[in-house]
């Protein structure tokens, strides 16, 4: 009876004597988070007051920190064997603490500035410009000799000279033609907006999802310094005869397990922040940590936001403005039947040989004024296809809107759904979890619950939180496409709308000239 009271005794102070030592590495370990300690800080200031308690207990260890070797041996009744192998903890994140943090505001506007697709929205607005003041240019008048009746020998006759001629384009079809690259200018002026908002869109996704992911790193760190004093627990429990090889073979598989999701969660992070500064227009971009708060979660009016987006969407408002530049285009074709006026004058030398005076005629001038019949070609054909055209426009502004509306109603669903299962986290399962963990702690102390009970409560309590980060996770890049009307493809090419030909009303052409 003696002997396994003083055998529990043992036990229990190893035990605590871990608990201790692990506090005192959670401490120490917060200081070495560089960038990361930013966003604990933020958890804890958002969580209530009664959650606060959790974080104290979470242990925020470097692993080279963690040992990753096995602590005395898996089988007391078979010292020399060992099963697996004992690999080193990498810490892929160690670069990054070497780098400031950075904001999501940073990196807006480095995106704003750099991202391609931006400098090809304008560069489309541009072309627009140009073709409108070309569509818009008079005819160039020609110069020409002209001789007729020419004769050499004694007679020295014939008529010579020059003239000039020119085109005038009649029933205003040069307004009309660069009317309708004007608003083709307007079309791609909105798809500037709208590839602003793509980028954003972009960005903000991207970032809150690296952001979630990173806290989901620390979250797994303290998952592993649990485990590890799990199996550093059963190591001194089966040295005092209070646990057996099965006890630390499973205790040193979870701690196993533990360094492998660890070693997961921090490739995914570098994942998702190649993904998040490539959207910037800077992919080489060092690894870095990012300053923001997860908790702080976006506010939508779910009553209006329907609304909203039909009133507001760029995507909307470019079917509609491509709708006006469909219409702009039936004018046109519908007055490229009025005939255009030529007008040619000139003069001339005669020389023939007047029989009255027997001197030449000399000098005389030239008019002629010409215009085409419209009786065959009335460019009815191209009235009936564009006033085709306008009617795909319409019908194209009727499938935007249904499209907005098909993809908002379930994308706001899943925003209400994240918001209410972060609050429930929140509010109902993390504080409970963490009550469950506190109590079993208590009685450890106290001898009235087993070690093992104080590990899965407390592993329970950080699974929790591990998923309450995916859930802000998901309440972020839900609203990020909300609040950017659908828009979050930052590296998509802007779509063009129309012509952007540049051989139109060339300088060279006869007659007045092609449009589109």
């Amino acid at each position: 009876m003696k002997t396994l009271i003083v055998a529990t005794s043992l036990a229990l102070l190893l035990a605590c004597g871990a608990l201790a030592q692990s506090d005192s590495q959670a401490a120490n370990g917060i200081e070495t988070l560089g960038g990361v300690k930013s966003t604990i800080q933020a958890q804890e200031q958002a969580l209530p007051e009664h959650q606060h308690g959790s974080m104290q207990h979470m242990e925020m260890r470097k692993p080279e920190d963690i040992a990753s070797h096995v602590i005395g041996v898996q089988e007391p009744e078979n010292p020399n064997r060992q099963t697996g192998s004992n690999d080193p903890i990498l810490d892929l994140l160690e670069p990054a603490k070497m780098v400031p943090t950075i904001s999501l505001q940073e990196l807006e506007a480095i995106a704003l500035k750099n991202n391609p697709t931006l400098k090809q929205a304008e560069a489309l607005t541009r072309i627009s410009a140009g073709l409108a003041r070309q569509a818009g240019l008079w005819p160039n008048p020609s110069v020409g000799y002209e001789g007729s009746e020419i004769r050499g020998g004694s007679f020295n006759g014939g008529e010579q000279g020059g003239f000039v001629q020119q085109n005038i384009v009649l029933g205003g079809k040069l307004g009309l033609r660069r009317r309708v690259y004007e608003q083709q200018r307007n079309v791609h002026e909105v798809g500037t907006e709208e590839q602003k908002l793509q980028v954003k869109g972009a960005v903000q996704m991207y970032f809150y999802s690296a952001l979630a992911q990173l806290r989901r790193v620390v979250l797994h760190r303290e998952l592993l310094g649990i485990a590890m004093d799990a199996a550093t627990t059963a190591h001194q429990l089966t040295n005092v005869g209070q646990a057996d090889a099965p006890d630390v073979l499973q205790a040193e598989v979870e701690t196993e397990q533990a360094k492998l999701e660890f070693l997961k969660s921090e490739q995914q992070y570098i994942r998702a922040f190649r993904q998040l500064v490539a959207v910037t227009g800077e992919p080489q971009r060092p690894l870095a940590f990012l300053e923001g708060d997860l908790e702080a979660q976006p506010i939508l009016n779910a009553d209006t936001y329907l609304q909203s987006l039909l009133s507001n969407s760029p995507s909307l408002k470019r079917a509609e403005r491509e709708l006006t530049q469909a219409q702009a285009e039936v004018a046109r074709d519908k007055r490229e039947s009025v005939p255009d006026l030529t007008l040619r004058a000139g003069g001339q030398q005669n020389r023939e040989i007047n029989e009255l005076t027997m001197q030449p005629v000399g000098a005389q001038g030239l008019a002629t004024a010409s215009i085409q019949i419209p009786l065959f070609n009335r460019n009815q054909g191209n009235v009936e296809a564009s006033q085709a055209k306008v009617e795909n426009a319409q019908r194209e502004v009727e499938r935007i809107r249904l499209q907005l509306m098909q993809t908002a109603q379930p994308l706001l669903q899943q925003y209400l759904t994240s918001r209410l299962e972060a609050e429930w986290y929140a509010k109902q399962l993390i504080p409970r979890a963490q009550r469950a963990y506190e109590l079993y702690l208590g009685k450890y102390r106290t001898m009235a619950a087993a070690y093992p009970q104080v590990i899965v409560s407390q592993r329970t309590l950080f699974q929790l939180k591990d998923s309450y980060v995916q859930v802000l996770g998901d309440v972020w890049t839900t609203s990020a496409q909300l609040e950017n009307y659908l828009l979050a493809n930052g590296l998509n090419a802007p779509q063009a709308s129309g012509s952007i030909s540049t051989q139109i009303n060339l300088p060279t052409s006869s007659g007045s000239g092609g449009t589109d």
